[in-house]
């Protein structure tokens, strides 16, 4: 009978521990996300678009911008790692920006790295958009500022380039699109001048 009480106790405090890990564990996310800073601004900027959907009515607009911002909403909530995933399937090498190394000096809040046609990041490593350069006016297409795509965590980015503009396009809708001086990210010029800072390559996938 002794025996047979010690079992009953043990099964019974083994119970509690896995009752508290499974509720333990939305806690465990909750706090993650309530500190993490693309979070919030995607929260908060959810909020106002609503807000402004009530009082101003339903525009083209403001639905576009409501669902981009729930589909990002949702990949912070719901992805497996709190990273980026990006994949070039363009014809040239991109830039794409993630966290700055150890040693890095830069007073910019991430930094541009290379990667290759064909190449994906790394599972581990976190990239967190892309930049796409300016484009010299021509006769058939206006002058364009070079421009940096973010992307929240979570995404699992694609990279393509369309066959008749020969325009680098995305899988998925960026979370911000800055121009320079709308963030601090280092956004260069033209291609030339950000491939001349001799860039690293970024982690990828083997």
């Amino acid at each position: 009978m002794k025996i047979f009480n010690n079992l009953v106790k043990i099964t019974l405090v083994c119970l509690l521990l896995l009752v508290n890990l499974v509720v333990a564990q939305p806690s465990w996310a909750g706090k993650k996300l309530a500190d993490d800073p693309d979070y919030i601004e995607v929260t908060t900027a959810l909020d106002t678009a609503l807000q402004e959907q009530q009082d101003q009515g339903n525009t083209p607009e403001n639905q576009l911008e409501i669902a981009n911002l729930k589909f990002q909403k949702y990949l912070l909530e719901n992805s497996e790692d709190p990273v980026g995933i990006c994949r070039n399937e363009t014809d040239k090498t991109l830039l794409i920006y993630g966290q700055k190394s150890k040693k890095s000096t830069s007073t910019y809040d991430n930094e541009l790295y290379l990667l290759s046609s064909g190449a994906e990041t790394d599972d581990e490593w976190d990239c967190q958009g892309v930049y796409i350069p300016g484009q010299v006016a021509t006769a058939k297409q206006e002058a364009t500022s070079p421009k940096a795509y973010k992307f929240v965590h979570g995404t699992r980015l694609v990279a393509t380039t369309n066959p008749d503009t020969g325009e680098t396009e995305f899988n998925l809708p960026p979370a911000k699109v800055f121009q320079p001086g709308d963030a601090n990210w280092l956004i260069p010029e033209n291609l030339q001048a950000a491939l001349d800072a001799g860039f690293t390559t970024a982690k990828i996938d083997d």
